[in-house]
C-alpha cells in the first residue's frame, strides 16, 4: 500500500471511530475529512505522512495554511488535528502526539447579532395571516421564536414530533441527540391554525411528513425560509443584516434578560457545552450596560 493510500485508510479509520462513539452528524464528519485529507496531502508534498510527521512539519504546515486562512478556520484545522493524533496514540500508531503545546490562534469571540423584543414583535406581525402562506409563515416564526431552534431543525420538524396537546416538540439536534422543547401558549395557538387552515391547503391533497410545507407540498428549503425572514423584516422596517440564527439568538438573549437561569438555555438550545452558551450572557450584559448609559444621570 503507497503512502496516499495509507494516509487515506487511517482517516476513514478514525472518522469511523469517531462516528460510532459521538454520533457526529455528516456534515461534521466530512469537515474532519476534508481538514485530514488536505493535511495528508500537504504532508506527502513535503516527505512526510500521518504517523511520521515531526513537530517541527506539523508547525511548519499550520504556519503555510495559517497565510490563506482566516484565524478560525485555522484554530478548527488544529482542533481536527488534535483529536486525529488523540486517536493515533490510543490505537499504537504513535508514541507521541505532535499537537501537544502547540498554542491555537487566538479568536476574537464576537456577540451574535439579536433583535429587542419590540423588533421581535414587529417581525412576527408582518405576515399577513389572512392568507394561507401568510398563516404558515407566522407559525414558522412565532416556532423558531419560542423554542429557539435551528433553522435545519425548523424547517425538517416532522408532523409526528409535534405535540400540540402536551405545547411540546421533539426534536433531533447536532450529533443525533433528541431534546425537548416547550412551545408556549402563544406559538401553539399559531400552529394550530396553520395545520386546520394552511397546511391541508397547501398540500392540496399530497402527503407529507413536514410539519411546514410549500405550495408545491415540499418541505421549505433553508434558503427559501431565510428569503421568507429578509422580506419580513424589511417589512417590519428593521434594516440591520440579519444572521441566519437571529430569531434563536433573541430567544436566548431574551430569556437571559428576564432571568432565565443558563443551564435551561442551554438544554433548551442544545448545546452540549455550557460555554457555548456562556456567549448569551455578554448579550445580555451589553444590553444591560447600554440602558444604564442610557437612562442613569451619570451614564
Amino acid at each position: 500500500m503507497n503512502k496516499q493510500n495509507k494516509n487515506i485508510q487511517i482517516i476513514e479509520n478514525f472518522l469511523d471511530v469517531i462516528w460510532t462513539e459521538h454520533g457526529l452528524s455528516q456534515n461534521t464528519l466530512l469537515a474532519y475529512r476534508r481538514d485530514l485529507q488536505g493535511y495528508a496531502d500537504w504532508l506527502t508534498k513535503n516527505g512526510a505522512t500521518l504517523t511520521d510527521v515531526t513537530r517541527e512539519q506539523l508547525l511548519g504546515y499550520i504556519a503555510d495554511v495559517s497565510k490563506k486562512m482566516q484565524v478560525r478556520t485555522s484554530a478548527r484545522k488544529l482542533s481536527s488535528l488534535r483529536r486525529f493524533y488523540g486517536y493515533l496514540l490510543q490505537q499504537g500508531l504513535r508514541q507521541t502526539d505532535p499537537t501537544t503545546d502547540i498554542d491555537a490562534p487566538k479568536l476574537d469571540q464576537p456577540l451574535p447579532k439579536t433583535l429587542s423584543e419590540s423588533q421581535i414583535d414587529d417581525l412576527l406581525a408582518a405576515p399577513d395571516v389572512s392568507d394561507v402562506l401568510g398563516l404558515r409563515d407566522r407559525a414558522m416564526l412565532e416556532t423558531l421564536y419560542a423554542t429557539g431552534l435551528r433553522v435545519t431543525e425548523l424547517i425538517s420538524l416532522p408532523v409526528s414530533q409535534v405535540n400540540l396537546d402536551a405545547g411540546v416538540i421533539r426534536v433531533m439536534g447536532k450529533g443525533s441527540k433528541e431534546r425537548l422543547v416547550p412551545l408556549g401558549d402563544e406559538a401553539v395557538d399559531w400552529l394550530t391554525a396553520y395545520v386546520k387552515k394552511s397546511r391541508s391547503a397547501l398540500l392540496n391533497g399530497r402527503v407529507s411528513d413536514s410539519l411546514f410545507v410549500t405550495q408545491r407540498g415540499k418541505k421549505i428549503s433553508r434558503q427559501g425560509f431565510w428569503y421568507l425572514v429578509k422580506r419580513y423584516a424589511f417589512k417590519a422596517g428593521i434594516h440591520e443584516s440579519l444572521s441566519p440564527h437571529v430569531l434563536r439568538h433573541a430567544f436566548a438573549t431574551h430569556l437571559l434578560n428576564h432571568g432565565a437561569d443558563l443551564r435551561v438555555v442551554q438544554l433548551l438550545l442544545g448545546h452540549s457545552s455550557l460555554s457555548t452558551t456562556q456567549i448569551y450572557t455578554h448579550v445580555a450584559t451589553e444590553r444591560l450596560k447600554n440602558l444604564h448609559a442610557m437612562h442613569h444621570p451619570r451614564g
